[in-house]
């Protein structure tokens, strides 16, 4: 009824009405009308009648389209740091799912192939990226499509770009480290974790190795604890325990190492939050984004990139070099609430601590 008498309106008020109910559709578009709420076949192309007031259109257009995916940084299997996106080209086949599935179409399909190369680069080597850029694009394409064909939209071509190499691989994260019998407990790791975590442990056991000068050191190999350090015996002397820095005077410690070299290698905001023997807690920061790096008590300016929740006695293990991050993570003592990488880049600021003590 509603139709009929809107239909009739049109009709008596002709030609004016003809102005705004006459729509032209070029070849290369289809319109698509909901009419009181539910939609129609596609429209077009030519002339199409649009009755007032009821309906509600959309033009989609049938072309070939291009949008980049952002340079974004990502961390390759050996370790590299890189800066790569893609230009990725594109066709809606179907206008009405188009439609009815995904409100921003472009929007949708560049976070699905950001996500996509994402997943795929960082299973891969930098020589892997550099030399088959074409054939992981097509692999790309294919991963692509599976999730955008139900929206109706079909990816033609997928190419990458890589902007920079913004750190070299790291060698010792890639072929000795194959060979390294899995440890109980880590089957499940993949990418970075898994990639630190083998270096955790060969450095283990090629430290137990070189403690074993005997010609029989195969048959009495000594195990490390990395959890548990193997430095603590070293911080009693001759029966009497030395007393450990608290929570403030280890980030007061911590200002004279901070560098524009560090913050180079670092490059990331820490708030980290302690828990004290009293049971309360106190925050404070480590700025590593910019300048030549801040600490002190409270929390960053802005957001920081990382939290990390921690006993005050671990702190002191982790800061005075008798606890490694990674080591703190596996064994639960060091909780982390963002990106674990930037996390366990803390040890190159142990690192400097050592050297300037």
């Amino acid at each position: 009824i509603i139709t009929s008498l809107v239909f009739l309106l049109m009709i008596v008020t002709f030609p004016i009405s003809g102005w705004f109910a006459l729509k032209i559709v070029p070849t290369y578009e289809r319109m698509i009308i909901f009419r009181l709420g539910r939609i129609q076949a596609p429209k077009g192309p030519g002339m199409v009648l649009l009755l007032p007031f009821i309906d509600h259109w959309q033009r989609v257009d049938l072309r070939t389209r291009a949008f980049n995916v952002p340079p974004c940084k990502l961390t390759s299997k050996d370790g590299a740091v890189i800066s790569m996106g893609a230009d990725v080209q594109f066709r809606v086949w179907d206008p009405v799912l188009s439609v009815m599935m995904v409100k921003d179409l472009i929007a949708a399909t560049r976070m699905t192939a950001q996500n996509a190369m994402t997943k795929t680069l960082v299973k891969k080597n930098l020589r892997e990226i550099q030399m088959e850029k074409m054939r992981i694009g097509e692999q790309l394409l294919l991963e692509i499509n599976d999730m955008t064909k139900s929206w109706g939209l079909e990816v033609d071509r997928v190419e990458l770009s890589m902007e920079a190499v913004l750190q070299p691989p790291q060698e010792n994260l890639v072929g000795p480290l194959a060979t390294v019998p899995p440890v109980p407990g880590m089957e499940g790791l993949d990418g970075t974790i898994q990639q630190l975590a083998a270096h955790f442990f060969s450095n283990t056991l090629a430290l137990a190795g070189s403690r074993t000068g005997a010609p029989d050191a195969a048959d009495s190999m000594e195990t490390v604890n990395e959890v548990e350090s193997p430095t603590a015996p070293l911080l009693t002397t001759a029966g009497s325990a030395r007393r450990k820095p608290s929570a403030d005077e280890l980030l007061s410690a911590v200002e004279p190492v901070l560098s524009e070299a560090l913050v180079s290698q670092v490059g990331a905001s820490y708030q980290v939050n302690i828990a004290l023997p009293s049971g309360t807690w106190s925050t404070y920061f480590i700025d590593l984004s910019s300048g030549s790096g801040r600490a002190g008590h409270g929390v960053p300016e802005g957001s920081p990139d990382v939290i990390l929740e921690l006993a005050e006695k671990d702190l002191q293990d982790l800061l005075l070099g008798d606890l490694r991050p990674l080591s703190a993570y596996m064994s639960g003592k060091l909780q982390v609430k963002g990106d674990l990488h930037l996390a366990l880049k803390l040890e190159e600021l142990v690192k400097a601590m050592k050297l300037y003590r």
